[in-house]
């Protein structure tokens, strides 16, 4: 099938991936015990790292790399030549092991803002829980907040084997970890201004320094009309783009009054000028190395941006095409290109919903679903309007998600795997999967009442009731950041239903139907108590339930989570934060937060 192979994984941003860095910890005592510990500790580093590259990739494909120190530390010495090591090899994540007892901080990691935490092998023929306490005691006396890996069960200290318990606490914390890492250094590209008099496309500079070490960058919209008046994208790729658009890329229904409605001859050039915005958007971030041998080798660089965000409305979008195409197809895993890594674009320049997305892109290393969090539908409202009853998982109610620009086409639910709709890490979606995705899509002219330059946006609606979590950040002044967790699933309506709901909002726009898990209690007491305490009205959701993943790395960057659905034996968070009280972990891991402040104020 043409214009669907799958790319091979590529990093595509300027800076090196981040490493794990494996420290073995030993006692330093000679003459017998530590010569008695170097094999079971090195061979605890081996298999971690194993553990580690086997599992996880980072969200660009490539395989995670692993560095252990070259030999054991058990002192001060051997410390600072480890994280000599750990500079020059570009580690961004800090995982100790050890079997054993150890000579608490003067082993330690004493990296300031590096994600950090401590495997004490729990065995009884040496004590590495009591170096595990002891090391987290040292950190939280120091100020340097680490996680604590334990397992569950006692075993036999020739036992090589990782315990299930212990695998998962390392692969979230490393996961988590790399997310820090990779965000680090890198740009939110601010592409335009404040839509509509949006808070969270309001760019906060600080927020973004202090809290994730990221840059800002910022460009004019009027960079796209110089782009296009002066030719500046790729013209070969433009052309292939277009061939593919006129086959892939279907219309749908033109809601527009007849009286109203746009010629084909404009139509055409809205999609040829949209197309340009794709390219050029996608070059304002990663750069173009085409874009030098045309001339432009400023432009060849790109703004190094891991997340993105358009402006659009309104005022781009009352004269030009909106920004429908671009946000939607940028933020797929698939275009004329083939399969590959998709891109973070908030629609209306949303920097806090880009940032959730992004979270949620890292750790899960899917595309993301960015939506109007618009409307909940009661069961006795929904049975008032249409004359049918909400049944299955929607028989609470349901959560009306839908907007017209940066909902993955991956969220139409024709992805499948062992029968069942899913969302895939690009490297695992077939040409197959992409078609389909393309197949339920159809792309209707623009409704001139919202746009009224034109334009085209994407209508699917997402089938199969997939596993999903939704997210936001919201910045409360005198508070700081904090971050919303909603777990809950996509779901399957009647037909009928779906229509005559889908027809009072924008038809023209993908719709999601969403439902949270409810708790019975608090801000998950019911379906409605979601809908009243979301911060704002934009939402990122990702597959699968991420909420613990998301917590931890809310942890990491001193972000406290303020609702969340996720079960207590779920929620891992580093040992220090239980010494800000254990009977109510939501009020504690304020206090935290606040006590240790952003990750990267003080650097």
């Amino acid at each position: 099938m043409t214009n669907f192979m799958k790319n091979s994984p590529v990093q595509r941003l300027q800076g090196s991936l981040p490493k794990i860095g494996i420290r073995p910890v030993i006692d330093g005592r000679r003459e017998g015990v530590r010569e008695s510990l170097e094999n079971q500790t090195m061979t605890m580093a081996r298999n971690v790292a194993e553990l580690l590259s086997s599992r996880l990739r980072h969200a660009n494909g490539l395989p995670v790399e692993t560095i252990i120190a070259d030999n054991t530390i058990g002192g001060v010495t051997e410390a600072v030549r480890c994280e000599e090591k750990f500079t020059r090899e570009g580690v961004g994540v800090s995982l100790t092991v050890t079997p054993c007892w150890c000579y608490g901080t003067e082993v330690m990691d004493t990296h300031p803002w590096m994600p950090k935490a401590v495997w004490g092998f729990n065995g009884t023929e040496r004590p590495g829980a009591v170096y595990l306490a002891a090391a987290q005691a040292g950190y939280a006396q120091k100020g340097l907040p680490a996680f604590s890996v334990y397992g569950q069960d006692v075993q036999d200290a020739d036992d090589t084997t990782i315990p299930d318990d212990v695998a998962e606490k390392l692969l979230r914390f490393a996961k988590a970890g790399l997310a820090v890492a990779e965000i680090r250094g890198k740009s939110y590209l601010s592409m335009g201004g404040v839509s509509m008099g949006i808070a969270g496309s309001i760019v906060n500079q600080e927020f973004f320094l202090d809290y994730l070490g990221m840059r800002t960058e910022t460009i004019d919209m009027t960079e796209f009309i110089r782009r296009i008046n002066e030719s500046i994208y790729d013209p070969d790729e433009f052309h292939k783009a277009m061939t593919w658009v006129k086959k892939y890329c279907k219309e749908g229904e033109d809601t527009n009054p007849p009286s109203r409605q746009h010629s084909r001859q404009r139509k055409d050039e809205e999609w040829e000028m949209m197309v340009k915005m794709t390219l050029i958007a996608r070059d304002l971030m990663i750069g173009n190395p085409v874009l030098t041998d045309l001339g432009y080798a400023e432009e060849a660089m790109g703004h190094n941006a891991i997340a993105s965000g358009f402006q659009g409305q309104r005022q781009w979008t009352d004269y030009f095409p909106n920004g429908d195409f671009p946000e939607a197809i940028l933020n797929s895993s698939f275009d004329w290109n083939g399969i590959r890594e998709p891109f973070i674009v908030a629609t209306e320049n949303d920097s806090l919903n880009g940032v959730a997305m992004l979270f949620g892109h890292l750790l899960t290393d899917t595309a993301q679903i960015f939506s109007d969090v618009r409307t909940f539908w009661s069961p006795g409202a929904v049975k008032r309007v249409t004359g049918k009853v909400l049944t299955g998982r929607a028989q609470y109610g349901i959560i009306h998600l839908i907007n017209s620009g940066s909902t993955t086409l991956d969220a139409t639910g024709q992805m499948k795997s062992g029968g069942q709709s899913v969302m895939k890490p690009f490297w695992e979606i077939t040409p197959g999967d992409a078609a389909a995705c393309l197949e339920a899509t159809r792309w209707c002219p623009a409704e001139l009442e919202y746009f009224r330059g034109g334009g085209f946006s994407s209508q699917f609606l997402t089938t199969g009731e997939m596993p999903v979590t939704m997210s936001r950040v919201n910045l409360v002044k005198g508070l700081g950041p904090v971050l919303q967790i909603a777990e809950g699933y996509t779901v399957d309506l009647d037909p009928e239903i779906h229509k005559t709901l889908n027809r009072r909002t924008s038809p023209t726009w993908p719709t999601t139907w969403f439902v949270p898990v409810l708790t019975g209690s608090g801000a998950f007491r019911d379906v409605y108590s979601v809908m009243a305490n979301w911060g704002a009205n934009h939402g990122a959701i990702s597959y699968g339930h991420i909420g613990d993943r998301l917590i931890t790395l809310a942890a990491m960057l001193r972000i406290p989570v303020n609702m969340h659905n996720v079960p207590d034996e779920r929620i891992y968070r580093p040992a220090v934060w239980s010494s800000f009280g254990t009977a109510d972990t939501e009020s504690a891991d304020f206090r935290a937060c606040k006590n240790y402040g952003p990750l990267y104020r003080k650097v």
